[in-house]
């Protein structure tokens, strides 16, 4: 399938390959990590991967400012669900053999970027057919959105492969949810191996990016069901969000995590935690059901490099969640759709 390049994407195509030259595969002083995934997996293969990857991503940002933060939480959500494995990707196939789990709860009407990583793959079934795994695809895609938005880069470790499933159960069941208390967040993250310090840098990722109206409205108006808000909350701010939160209705209606450098990736996250403008109660909690979480984000806020450092180091170790390496799973031609039934 041929690719067809728009006149703006000579720059982005220039953008990405920038990116791209600060992470070789195998540069000095970034050694492979143990394990499967390698970052070199495609320098023979299809070594323009990175580069492809990108392009498109930049060109899709430059058009809309969102689509970092969805392409970061995709990523996030695929990896929470039976590792990392595209399995986010797929839709209903008919056959009956899963349910996708674009119908979750985490992700119906909320997740998006799916466009994205179609365009990506299309240019990588021209560039190098059969190769590149739509897994690998959000990893890089990830990566990409976080640098574009001024945040940490980080070398991608390769090779992972895509799933034939998906698990709708799994999806609702295991990624951390805006209202839940920190003891069943941080139990969430150790399900994947993942520990407190990567909770509370990946929670970082709220520095770009929206929240639905639904997700956060029991903190305007009813927080304990008492018909109190959340006391936690900056008053002020909550009175700013209940002119456009109505108690009802208006649940699809978007507020910016971090209002204050809305599409820039940076350490104001933290910040506002302080402050009590943490948008989502799992925001929040990160300050008030936890001394190490609290001096986490405490220190997050005094630093930004050392925030980037931390994100960076937890978004590999979150991307090596479960792969599908060696001969296990598939390398799809659609992303949304199995090869084979």
């Amino acid at each position: 399938m041929a690719l067809h390049w728009s006149s703006g994407l000579a720059v982005a195509v220039a953008a990405a390959l920038a990116v791209s030259a600060l992470f070789p595969a195998g540069a000095a002083g970034h050694p492979p990590l143990p394990g499967p995934l390698v970052p070199q997996f495609y320098e023979h293969t299809c070594p323009q991967m990175q580069a492809l990857v990108g392009a498109i991503v930049a060109k899709e940002h430059a058009k809309d400012p969102r689509m970092a933060a969805s392409l970061l939480r995709l990523h996030f959500h695929d990896c929470f669900v039976q590792g990392c494995d595209a399995s986010v990707l797929l839709d209903a196939d008919g056959s009956g053999r899963f349910t996708t789990e674009k119908r979750s709860n985490p992700n119906r009407d909320s997740l998006r970027g799916y466009e994205v990583i179609d365009e990506i793959k299309a240019a990588l079934e021209h560039a190098c057919p059969h190769t590149v795994s739509c897994a690998d695809i959000a990893a890089v895609a990830a990566r990409d959105s976080t640098v574009l938005t001024g945040g940490p880069g980080w070398e991608v470790p390769l090779g992972r492969r895509d799933s034939l499933t998906a698990s709708l159960s799994g999806s609702n069941n295991l990624i951390p949810a805006p209202n839940d208390t920190l003891p069943t967040i941080t139990a969430k993250f150790r399900n994947q191996g993942l520990d407190v310090v990567d909770l509370v840098a990946l929670s970082g990722a709220h520095t770009i990016g929206d929240s639905r109206c639904v997700s956060f409205r029991q903190r305007l108006y009813s927080q304990n069901n008492d018909g109190r808000p959340d006391p936690t909350l900056n008053p002020a701010y909550a009175a700013k969000l209940r002119g456009r939160c109505p108690r009802s209705g208006g649940d699809q209606i978007l507020f910016a995590l971090d209002p204050a450098t809305q599409f820039r990736f940076d350490n104001q996250y933290y910040k506002n935690i302080l402050a009590m403008n943490g948008l989502l109660s799992s925001d929040e909690v990160l300050l008030t059901q936890s001394h190490e979480t609290m001096e986490l984000v405490k220190s997050y806020a005094a630093s930004n490099e050392l925030f980037f450092d931390h994100f960076a180091k937890s978004m590999v170790k979150m991307g090596n969640i479960s792969p599908l390496t060696g001969h296990n799973g598939e390398i799809r031609k659609n992303c949304r759709r199995v090869n084979h039934f």
